[in-house]
This record gives structure tokens, sequence and C-alpha cells, in this order.
């Protein structure tokens, strides 16, 4: 049986801190960092992605950063097809790789091993599944999941338009809704140690709504009409990432300036709310309570101790 590749994850929502606490994780262990975020990986989009500075990639370095252009399609598979060739140069060169990041779907796709060759959308079709669902109804279309996949249909209630529709989709590609709803296996070749970041909800608030202002100082607007005059419209996936479609919406003319900045912090709020609640699933995170320290380096110290411990190591102190 082969050794499993030790691998460091630092989670946590928007704002927590997680870049500057995995520069120090990474060079306290002799790492470099996988960046698992969605926005990040996008040429030209620096600002409003709150992409590592220059400066903290020196720090240290970081791989799957602005190296996708932003009006490519791009998919948690394509992200695993990236990471994992990174992950294994950086184990192969004797030092530690630390997945860092906020975007749990890509998360998911290197923790667990799980299967990215379900049946092709087919958006016509799907189209044609949305417009039954209107014209006759939801219990309609779940009565229509019931005569192909009987299972699906009881797994899966009618208010569910999206999961009926995949479910029929698989269905109707010759598979079966069970093979791409179990739970998931851990993937075999890495051994996760996850770091989650969290802090006093107040206290993140208020760190969320200083940076989308630090974001407007240092030029979101114009990143945005830049992108809009490479001819990136509101329609490419990339464009829909927080920030951007809020001052696109300002662009268009739909409220004030003012009004975007205030939706970006709202809209972040509750994304980092929606990002907590996915790393919460995974039972075996380790979670640090930053604001429950009183200085950062006694929560790195704490971080740096449990770390130790999954790493083989003497914890630091002991003699």
């Amino acid at each position: 049986m082969s050794i499993r590749q030790k691998v460091i994850a630092v989670c946590g929502p928007t704002a927590v801190g997680k870049t500057h606490y995995a520069i120090k994780i990474a060079n306290q262990f002799h790492g470099e960092i996988v960046s698992c975020d969605s926005m990040q990986l996008y040429k030209y989009m620096d600002i409003g992605s709150a992409k590592p500075t220059p400066e903290e990639q020196k720090q240290a370095v970081h791989h799957l950063i602005d190296c996708i252009d932003p009006r490519e399609p791009f998919s948690a598979a394509r992200y695993a097809e990236l990471a994992k060739p990174c992950i294994a140069d950086i184990a192969q060169r004797g030092l530690l790789p630390v997945v860092a990041g906020g975007t749990g779907l890509y998360l998911d796709g290197l923790v667990y091993d799980l299967d990215f060759s379900r049946p092709p959308e087919n958006r016509a079709r799907r189209k044609e599944l949305e417009d039954y669902a209107r014209e006759h109804g939801k219990e309609a279309l779940h009565q229509k999941l019931e005569t192909l996949d009987a299972d699906a249909a009881a797994h899966i209630h009618p208010n569910n338009l999206k999961r009926v529709i995949r479910a029929i989709e698989i269905a109707e590609n010759g598979g079966k809704w069970r093979d791409f709803s179990r739970d998931p296996k851990r993937n075999p070749h890495y051994d996760f140690f996850l770091i989650g970041l969290e802090r006093d909800r107040q206290e993140l608030y208020d760190r969320i709504n200083l940076r989308v202002d630090l974001l407007m100082d240092a030029g979101l607007l114009d990143e945005v009409k830049s992108l809009l005059n490479m001819g990136l419209q509101e329609e490419h996936i990339s464009m829909k990432g927080i920030g951007y479609k809020e001052i696109i919406g300002y662009l268009k003319g739909e409220y004030p300036l003012d009004e975007a900045v205030d939706l970006i912090k709202k809209n972040t709020r509750h994304f980092a709310k929606r990002q907590m609640t996915w790393f919460r699933r995974y039972k075996d995170m380790h979670w640090f309570n930053i604001s429950s320290y009183e200085t950062e380096d006694d929560c790195l110290d704490a971080i740096y101790r449990e770390t130790d411990a999954f790493l083989g190591k003497k914890s630091a102190g002991q003699n």
C-alpha cells in the first residue's frame, strides 16, 4: 500500500486572513501554497479577487494564481486536474503542499475521491425541462423523473427543481442518480490536515466591510471597466463573482455607486456565512478562532503544535 501524501489545507471564510496565515504556515513547515480560490485563478482580476499581492507572493511560492483567462469556462473538475500535479511536484521536491482558499467545492475535489465524469450537461435539454416545469408544474416534472428513476424520485423533493432536472439528465444518459449522490470517500492518495480559520462574527464582518472599502480605493471600478473593454460580459462565469457583478450593475445604471458598494459588502457577508456552513461539514476540521487568542503569535503557535503532531514531529517547546 502506497504512503499517502501529507497535505495541509488552510480554509475559512473570506477576509478571515487565510492568505496571511497560509504564508506563515508554509514558511514554518517548508511548504509551497496551492491556491484553492475560484476567482484568484483568473488573469487580469487582481483587485476584486483579493489576489495575494506581489509582496505576499514573494514571501511564499504560490501556485494556481493568475493562470486562467477569465473568458474561458472553468470547473471544479478542471481545478482538480491542475491542482493534483502541483501537489505532486511540490512533494517530489521534498516540500509540504499547503492548499489555501475558500472555495469549498474545489477543496472537496482534492479531499474526496470524487467522480467528475458524470454525464455532460445539455443546456438545450435543461431548458426544455425547465419550460416543462413552468408549464405543467414541478409535480409533473417529478412524475417524469419517477418513470425514469424511481429511487431518485423517492429521495428528491419535487420542489428541488435543480436536482430533479439533474437526476433526469443522468437517467436519460443511462446513469443512476444514486451513483452520483452517495457519500464520497476520502482520496486515497492524500492525508489532509484541515485547518479552519474563523473569527467572531462582528470582527469578521468589520474586516469584510473594510476590505471592500480598500478594494474600491485600490481601483475595483477601473478593473471592471477594463475587463468589459477586453470583451468580458456579465454572462461570463468569472464576472459573476462578488464585487464584479455589483459594479456591472452600477455601470448599467441600475443603482448608484454607494449602493453598489453596500451590495458588495452585504453579499460578501452572506457568502462568508455560506462558506462557514460548507466547511463545518468536515468533521475532522481543526478550528482556530483567531479572535480568541491574545496575539497572532499565540494563534500561530497553537496551529504549529497541532500541525507538528500531524506531521509526526515534536511540538514547539518540547525537549
